[in-house]
């Protein structure tokens, strides 16, 4: 269910909605800047911590990668299925253009970390740029780009088939992230655990708002940028700590305490974006 939600299902709802959408009413550049900044703030604090962690809580390298994971990388199934479900084509769009601008980033710096800190072998950047070509998001939102920026018209048939598949993409990504969760790994919470919720839950949300309302953002945009920075981190980093010698095990609970804390910091946080820009 999960790879025929990420090479299928997901490209073609992105793929239907950047190629349709009209970019030009979008506030593109300031949500560049806020996206970049929190990911910058984030990151930097993180490396920031990363002394006081091992010094006071004796957190190691390949600890404190999964930490830096669960913090700077986020759920694009998550945060997907929430702005289709409450701004439809325009929050759809709007997360596709920040996943451009974000998985590249994310990708790149949390190989980079794993390799410092965990000894694990980074990829050469002839594969880690293979890679990142061959993500179906990217090309998703490349290709709707193109089609956007040409003029080009989506056949009906073609479109009415992206928008059937697209349908199915949020209650499948729902029931995967669902599926995934190990609650027996809550028993107990420690430094490292409670560091990335602070971290990502409660903090996150707040600098990509502040950037938001600094910047003058729309309620919609700046909704789905603090969104984006709401959502628990991709189930991806799992993968990456494995193969790259983090500590698999603790991003495994890192991301289901985040997942299960996001029930309520997610709406939480909605909230008060309605409350000071709605």
């Amino acid at each position: 269910m999960e790879d025929l939600a990420y090479w299928v299902l997901f490209p073609a709802i992105i793929l239907i909605n950047v190629g349709t959408s009209d970019f030009s009413a979008m506030p593109v550049i300031e949500i560049t800047i806020s996206v970049l900044g929190t990911f910058s703030i984030l990151a930097v604090l993180c490396l920031v911590l990363q002394p006081v962690l091992k010094q006071k809580f004796e957190i190691s390298g390949p600890r404190f990668t999964s930490i830096f994971q669960g913090v700077v990388r986020w759920n694009g199934f998550v945060a997907m299925a929430i702005a289709a479900n409450s701004f439809g084509d325009e929050g759809v769009a709007l997360v596709a253009v920040i996943m451009a601008i974000m998985i590249p980033a994310a990708n790149l710096l949390c190989v980079l970390i794993l390799s410092i800190y965990a000894g694990g072998s980074a990829p050469s950047p002839k594969l880690l740029a293979r890679e990142l070509i061959k993500n179906p998001f990217i090309i998703s939102v490349a290709a709707g780009g193109l089609i956007n920026a040409s003029g080009g018209q989506i056949p009906e048939v073609i479109a009415n088939y992206l928008t059937f598949l697209g349908s199915a993409a949020l209650p499948i990504a729902v029931l995967c992230v669902g599926a995934a969760l190990d609650l027996g790994a809550l028993r107990r919470p420690g430094p490292a655990l409670t560091s990335a919720l602070l971290l990502r839950n409660v903090l996150a949300p707040g600098i990509a708002l502040s950037f938001a309302l600094t910047l003058g953002l729309d309620e919609i945009s700046a909704t789905i940028v603090t969104l984006v920075f709401s959502v628990p981190a991709a189930g991806a980093s799992y993968v990456l700590a494995k193969k790259m010698g983090g500590d698999a095990k603790l991003m495994a609970e890192i991301l289901t305490l985040q997942t299960v804390a996001a029930a309520i910091t997610i709406p939480a946080w909605l909230l008060v974006v309605a409350y000071l820009i709605g």
